[in-house]
């Protein structure tokens, strides 16, 4: 067993959990290595946790791995990225872990091949029943929200929907998550301290974590320690400590 294992109780374990994964360029320049080079290592990070997550019980692992405005870098990284998210689909780890694969994101924007890829993953485990690993592609919560808004607005149009009608549950359903509850638990590496667009309104009493660990170094030890960070919260909703006891 790890160090920190005996600490978590598994009667308490976020059900889901959102990353950030963060500084695999950084980490790469530290090492005097090509940023092509972090990312290929931050790929080998993803399935360490993902079998961690899948040991502890945790349901649903959302992991931020390209935005919207990650297709504004340059070119060459950009194509990269695609070809090594292309490679490092195994569906033996799946498979091997009982896990579900899902995608979130503006998927048409991808190449053809690594759509088609994502897609077979997709079908190819659907019947595994352990926990959902959900990548989150070419995704921005400010794109989500638009969509989400266009398809509301069209349910009033087409007289579906009244806006006196509209609530939150509204919302939550239109939105590309809707098939999975909010996140308990965001972690975020590599030392910055923001959202960066990423599940803003998933992410309204979610408990934040943040770490100075870049990505390729995030261990299943970190995400134990993330786990027994979360486990000594009270997590409140907006209530008193008195009515949540």
């Amino acid at each position: 067993m790890m160090q920190h294992t005996e600490q978590i109780d598994l009667n308490r374990i976020p059900r889901h959990v959102a990353i950030i994964m963060d500084g695999n360029g950084r980490w790469a320049k530290k090492q005097g290595k090509e940023r092509c080079q972090g990312h290929q290592a931050g790929a080998e990070t993803v399935h360490v946790i993902a079998e961690e997550a899948a040991r502890l019980g945790v349901k649903y692992l959302t992991l931020y791995t390209f935005s919207t405005e990650n297709w504004n870098r340059p070119a060459e990284e950009v194509a990269a990225l695609m070809s090594l998210l292309f490679e490092s689909i195994e569906e033996e780890m799946f498979m091997k872990n009982n896990i579900s694969f899902r995608v979130i994101g503006d998927i048409k924007k991808l190449p053809d091949n690594v759509r088609e890829r994502l897609t077979a993953c997709i079908e190819h485990t659907a019947a595994n029943t352990g926990m959902c690993l959900v990548l989150a592609l070419s995704y921005s919560s400010r794109w989500e929200l638009t969509e989400a808004t266009r398809q509301i607005a069209t349910l009033v149009q087409e007289g579906k929907l009244t806006p006196a009608g509209i609530t939150d549950e509204t919302i939550t359903r239109q939105l590309t998550t809707s098939f999975m509850p909010d996140p308990d638990l965001l972690i975020r590496t590599g030392g910055e301290i923001r959202l960066s667009n990423y599940l803003l309104w998933q992410c309204a009493y979610s408990e934040l974590y943040f770490c100075d660990t870049f990505w390729p170094d995030f261990s299943a030890r970190e995400f134990q320690k993330a786990i027994c960070d979360y486990q000594g919260r009270e997590r409140r909703f907006g209530k008193t400590s008195e009515q949540i006891r």
